[in-house]
């Protein structure tokens, strides 16, 4: 039996276990991170392959050098992801519609933040250049509370041990349907729009499933596929959650997600087959141990 090195968060770990497990591939829990690990020693389980690569990027290293086999997300594809900024010029030089971005990296002059802010019809969207799950993204309505945003990013980003010390200045796209698309192996195998409920307030405008928003499944139309269908294909990522904003004559790729949770009552029939398929390309099995 083929073993998987998984060290994503348990409730993606929970749900791989058991239809994997159906196709002969076996489930190992992969911690990186809240313990010790004696260096040289034997610390990880015996795996044939990994799943994606570890959240925390020093502790995950560390794992990578020891267990030494291939991933299906591997640490460069988690950090291409991550790297907003990077995957949207990436995509732009693709010819991928993506919306006007200015990548601010700390410290800048006041002057030059005013001109960043002056190329957008307020309001404006500023958001972490790495976080996700929409954690910091605010919105800006006028220039004074935008520059007291980046001076509030400025003291966060003093702090020595900031790894990234820059944020993204975002066209602000209003009344767009939001949608999570998964691509496996450059396929779309699934999409949702990700809504408010109605009873939410309705100056709320963030629609990640972390701030309230609820996931509905949706077929999307030909474009949508394709687009997030060669997202996938520019940045190299065999398993990726595409974020599209979809209004009136205009689709744009906002950002990307190389660690998604797995959700497969969003995806189509024979999911599982295909994931397990994938697993065995990357780990060089044709069949069964």
């Amino acid at each position: 039996m083929l073993r998987l090195a998984v060290a994503t968060q348990a409730e993606s770990y929970d749900r791989l276990r058991e239809p994997l497990a159906e196709r002969d591939i076996d489930v190992v829990a992969l911690q990186t991170t809240e313990r010790t690990i004696p260096i040289g020693g034997v610390s990880f389980p015996d795996v044939d392959v990994g799943y994606v690569f570890p959240p925390r990027l020093m502790e995950g290293d560390v794992a990578a050098a020891a267990l030494s086999v291939p991933w299906v997300n591997d640490r460069a594809a988690v950090l291409r992801s991550r790297n907003k900024a990077g995957t949207l010029q990436r995509l732009s030089d693709a010819g991928v519609s993506v919306p006007e971005t200015v990548l601010i990296s700390d410290p800048v002059e006041r002057e030059d933040l005013i001109a960043a802010f002056d190329r957008f019809d307020p309001p404006v969207l500023v958001k972490p250049n790495s976080a996700s799950r929409g954690a910091g993204v605010t919105l800006a309505h006028d220039l004074d509370s935008f520059l007291g945003i980046a001076d509030y990013l400025d003291l966060v980003h003093d702090y020595r041990a900031a790894d990234d010390q820059s944020f993204l200045v975002q066209e602000y796209v209003p009344d767009a349907h939001d949608y999570r698309v998964m691509v496996l192996d450059g396929a779309v195998i699934g999409a949702v729009e990700r809504r408010l409920p109605e009873a939410v307030d309705t100056d709320r405008w963030k629609h990640n499933v972390h701030h309230g928003g609820t996931p509905t499944p949706v077929e999307l139309d030909d474009e949508s596929r394709a687009i997030a269908e060669r997202v996938a294909d520019v940045l190299e990522i065999p398993l990726l959650g595409v974020d599209l904003l979809a209004t009136e004559g205009r689709i744009v790729v906002t950002e990307t997600n190389a660690r998604p949770t797995i959700d497969p009552e969003h995806y189509a029939d024979g999911f599982w087959d295909r994931l397990a398929a994938t697993i065995r390309r990357v780990a060089g099995r044709d069949g069964h141990r």
